[in-house]
């Protein structure tokens, strides 16, 4: 019988003794026993209705055909062996793309199949004991790290680890990104000066990989300041906070200045808006943590509060949201004015300009 579920999918219930011994039919995410198939793919099985919402929304729709072609009978004949290889491929880098960015939007639970498709396409691909499944591990441990799965986290960061060392040739990218993850997972656990450690590393290979000025590399700057803050070492913190606000000011002023140059409304500005959408959101959850940091110190630094809050303007401002890009772009003009000749003054004016019709309008069509 086939029926539509709650969220989305067609699915038909199957009876497992009616499967041939040795074509017994498991659960995509858990491996139990198959009690329902997708009728869109046939090639995808569930135990349940829960595990197969969990699968729909997590991956499942965005790569149901493309499942078709490698879980044929014939994606298994030698001639085929090397397409369905690089179908695999295909769905590795998608599975990541697509894991990463429901970990940037704090979807944790939704990660998780595509992170566990990602590694189990890696597995097929590249074999167990590859460094090539270390973006995959990681991406499983960032999902479950978010849900407080901390012992499954500590086993597959092992794994990672034990895959770099291992193989001494892998590059940068590799290591700054499990450094990362292990620095996150320490400071997640109280382990704070092996969470230090790891972040320093982190800054150092994102730095010889993407440059000391990267967007990339601050990022373990402002991760290495909030253990900082939670040692109580503020002045040291507030220093690494400004390199990152620094660093982000440079990087969205030239993002807004080059979309000033072809784009003549702001409501326009969304579509080349270069920093990823999933990105937007950890983007302004880093900026509105130090902004809220300088906001509640005694020693308020209006220079360094007018800096990161015309940094959140703009960055709604090129997302599209013109009510958040004028809150946060009245909140720098203020705290600019009450500093002589301020040199962002003139800036987040021009940016309000821009802002207010827009707000406007939109008061008008509520």
């Amino acid at each position: 019988m086939d029926f539509q579920l709650q969220v989305s999918g067609a699915v038909s219930e199957v009876i497992p003794l009616a499967f041939p011994k040795g074509k017994e039919r498991f659960c995509e995410l858990c491996e139990r026993e198959a009690h329902l198939q997708c009728t869109e793919c046939r090639v995808t099985y569930y135990c349940g209705a829960e595990h197969q919402q969990a699968d729909w929304v997590g991956i499942h729709e965005r790569i149901c055909q493309l499942l078709v072609p490698i879980r044929t009978p014939a994606a298994l004949q030698q001639d085929s062996c090397m397409e369905n290889q690089r179908k695999k491929a295909e769905l590795i880098e998608i599975c990541s793309l697509v894991a990463q960015s429901k970990l940037s939007e704090g979807k944790h639970q939704e990660t998780l199949p595509a992170a566990q498709f990602c590694l189990r396409c890696s597995i097929d691909v590249h074999g167990r004991s590859s460094v090539q499944l270390v973006p995959a591990f990681l991406l499983l441990a960032e999902a479950n790290m978010g849900l407080g799965n901390f012992t499954l986290v500590e086993e597959l960061l092992s794994q990672a680890e034990w895959a770099v060392l291992k193989s001494p040739e892998c590059g940068h990218s590799v290591h700054h990104r499990l450094h990362r993850s292990m620095g996150r997972f320490h400071a997640a656990t109280g382990n704070l000066e092996t969470a230090r450690l790891h972040f320093a590393n982190d800054i150092y290979f994102a730095s010889e990989e993407y440059g000391l000025d990267s967007t990339v590399t601050c990022r373990g700057y402002f991760l290495l300041a909030g253990v900082f803050v939670k040692q109580g070492k503020r002045p040291v913190a507030r220093s690494l906070y400004s390199e990152v606000g620094r660093t982000w000011h440079c990087h969205l002023t030239e993002l807004f200045k080059n979309c000033m140059q072809d784009i003549r409304r702001p409501a326009n500005l969304s579509n080349s808006f270069s920093v990823d959408r999933s990105q937007r959101a950890e983007v302004d959850e880093m900026l509105r943590a130090m902004l809220e940091f300088e906001q509640s110190d005694p020693r308020k630094d209006s220079a360094q509060i007018a800096l990161l809050a015309h940094c959140l303007a703009m960055l709604w401002f090129l997302g599209g949201d013109s009510v958040k890009a004028l809150g946060f772009g009245c909140t720098a003009l203020q705290t600019s004015q009450l500093i002589p000749n301020h040199d962002l003054t003139e800036s987040v004016r021009i940016l309000l300009q821009l802002v207010q019709p827009e707000t406007d309008q939109q008061a008008g069509l509520d």
